[in-house]
């Protein structure tokens, strides 16, 4: 048996889940390295993967892994694939999103090694009332970084795995004798089974003021397909918007916003700091 490429696997609109698995990949070191961005990736066709270690991040919406995000993970299809899932959250809680994701890989094929769960900006975050602001920053990622190492160090233990090459020159294949479902030894995480149910969102979506010139930035970045130009501004389908609110933070002229009650209540009560937890 073998595994021979780490693949970074991400869905990540306001990047994120992009720079925290990035990190993650940098401290586990393999230097075959493949990245798939699911974030504006529609397609329903499978992504299959082999002998692998797969990290895969993704960002948490109510306590649970954003639904079109679950949607686009499911596509992958694991043969002989080890998985590290991070669940990435707004600095309020992560609740069952992380498990979900494990036991979501799981079923497609995967062995599950560790997990963590990372802070990122808030989507709701704004200028007045900050929400992890800047998040994740240089600690994060440096812990991010320090967790693939554990994660590395972890997997070549349980595979017994002792001659690998020294420094940052990995372009080499982990073989080991048995099937790793067979050898790897998943550490308990935190989260609930049965997961929480989520009520239904309420149809909203970002607004448009006079400053959009139509460059049709946040058309491309749309994970959903949900901004469209019409008479030289962008417009959005409301049944379709996540909000992801990638397209208010990345507008190079301040041309949406997003209002809503919701920043208040999470500024006012979850704005104390918290840290990643790792579980390896």
């Amino acid at each position: 048996m073998k595994l021979d490429k780490l693949c970074v696997v991400y869905f990540s609109p306001t990047h994120t889940s992009m720079k925290t698995a990035r990190a993650i990949a940098d401290g586990f070191g393999m230097a075959r390295r493949q990245e798939i961005d699911l974030t504006t990736d529609r397609s329903d066709s499978p992504i299959v993967l082999r002998d692998a270690v797969c990290i895969v991040a993704a960002p948490v919406y109510g306590g649970l892994i954003a639904p079109v995000a679950a949607r686009r993970i499911g596509r992958l299809q694991a043969d002989n694939c080890i998985a590290i899932p991070v669940a990435v959250y707004g600095n309020r809680d992560y609740e069952d999103a992380l498990v979900q994701l494990r036991d979501m890989l799981h079923t497609q094929g995967f062995t599950t090694l560790c997990g963590a769960a990372f802070v990122g900006e808030h989507s709701y975050s704004r200028p007045g009332m900050p929400v992890a602001e800047g998040r994740p920053d240089a600690t994060d990622l440096q812990k991010a970084e320090l967790f693939g190492r554990k994660a590395f160090e972890s997997l070549l233990r349980q595979l017994h795995i002792s001659d690998i090459p020294d420094g940052s020159s990995r372009y080499f294949a982990l073989t080991y004798a048995d099937k790793a479902e067979n050898l790897i030894v998943c550490p308990e995480m935190k989260g609930n089974v049965p997961y929480k149910t989520l009520g239904p969102s309420t149809p909203q979506a970002p607004v448009v003021n006079e400053n959009c010139y139509g460059c049709g930035d946040c058309e491309s970045m749309c994970p959903t397909g949900a901004i469209s130009m019409q008479g030289g501004v962008s417009v959005t389908q409301t049944d379709l918007c996540t909000k992801c609110c990638a397209c208010v933070k990345f507008c190079p002229a301040e041309a949406r916003t997003f209002d809503t009650p919701y920043t208040a209540r999470l500024h006012q009560n979850f704005s104390a700091r918290r840290e990643p937890e790792c579980f390896v």
